[in-house]
């Protein structure tokens, strides 16, 4: 009866204890599942350097106006044909005039780039001024130097970033007369100076850098006239380069830094402008207009690497696209055969990119 007893205070005690055993096991298999579902800790996001993209687009495309601007200089119709007739008035090719000039310009640019990949879109404002001195060295043979100083605002406010860029461009250009034919080259080299601001919700994020903006652009032109008007088909290449300094940000809540930024761009300019001119008053009144197919056949948007002292990532940098348009006006007026004023619009228009620019310029020959 004893030994009885005693089995039975065993068996419930092993009972017991295989009870409490198979509710730890499903304990712990709860657990588990719960602990495994929970989600890591994610990093804080870095931001990115919409400021820098934007301003090393902004360095090509100053670079680019610059360029076609002194194009223009070259294979613009009223330029050419004052080069062809320099007395006015039905004067012979050979007629003497002027051999020197000398320009100045006031500009204003305003630009707007939409959202691509993980650039979110910009506005650009910029104010710039050129002055120029330019001789025929020779018969059918004219070469130019200029400077144009311009301060672009750039404005990203859905990044809550912004810059200042100040540029110095230093141009050549150089043209050929032959027949009714002009062949003219225009070279540019500029350097510039960045300031970027980032809103950072705890201060803003400052930092500085460098600019830098290389192009080429080579332009053949036939002039056509009849009477006052005259037609001019053109043909153009341009080549430009434009890069950025790194960067490492001071102030603000999680300052980063970032790597510089390159972007090459080759494009064809393929149009025609038309004008026509008029004698009021013995003065000269001439009125134009132009359009262009843009072909951008090989571009080179670069990458950006952007860094804090937890990760790094990096993006790539933007571009226009492959095909656009060109257009524009120009009017002015020769007050003598020594002074020329004179209003120009010029206009860019791409899929994800608008800009307008116009220029009001003083003209003296001597």
């Amino acid at each position: 009866m004893g030994w009885s007893s005693r089995a039975g205070e065993i068996g419930a005690s092993g009972w017991l204890g295989r009870s409490v055993a198979v509710v730890f096991v499903f304990a712990m298999a709860a657990a588990s599942p719960a602990q495994a579902q929970r989600p890591a800790p994610t990093p804080t996001p870095l931001p990115l350097p919409n400021s820098e993209i934007s301003a090393t687009t902004g360095l090509a495309d100053l670079g680019s106006n610059f360029l076609e601007r002194l194009g223009d200089q070259s294979t613009g119709g009223f330029g050419r044909a004052w080069r062809s007739n320099p007395g006015g008035g039905g004067a012979s090719e050979a007629a003497d005039g002027p051999l020197y000039r000398t320009w100045g310009e006031a500009y204003g640019i305003s630009t707007r780039t939409g959202p691509q990949l993980d650039f979110v879109g910009d506005r650009r404002q910029t104010a710039g001024g050129v002055a120029g001195i330019g001789a025929r060295i020779s018969a059918g043979i004219n070469v130019g130097f200029s400077v144009d100083q311009s301060r672009t605002d750039i404005d990203v406010p859905l990044a809550m970033q912004s810059a200042t860029l100040d540029l110095t461009q230093l141009g050549f250009n150089a043209s050929v007369d032959r027949g009714p034919w002009t062949g003219a080259i225009a070279l540019v080299h500029g350097f510039g100076n960045i300031k970027s601001i980032r809103d950072t919700g705890l201060g803003n994020a400052i930092s500085g850098y460098t600019g830098q903006i290389d192009g080429a652009l080579g332009e053949v032109s036939y002039f056509w006239t009849r009477n006052q008007g005259r037609i001019v088909p053109k043909v153009a290449l341009e080549f430009v380069r434009a890069s950025t300094g790194a960067f490492q940000e001071v102030g603000g809540l999680n300052p980063v830094a970032a790597s510089g930024a390159t972007l090459e761009r080759s494009r064809m300019l393929l149009g025609a402008e038309i004008g026509r001119y008029w004698i009021v008053d013995q003065k000269v009144v001439d009125l134009s207009a132009y359009g262009k197919f843009v072909d951008n056949f090989e571009q080179d948007f670069g990458s950006v690497t952007v860094s804090s002292v937890f990760q790094s990532i990096t993006v790539q940098g933007i571009g226009e696209s492959r095909y656009g348009a060109d257009t524009g006006a120009s009017a002015s007026v020769s007050l003598s055969n020594m002074v020329r004023i004179y209003l120009n619009y010029d206009g860019k228009f791409r899929a994800a990119l608008q800009s307008h620019q116009g220029t009001v310029g003083l003209e003296l020959r001597w």
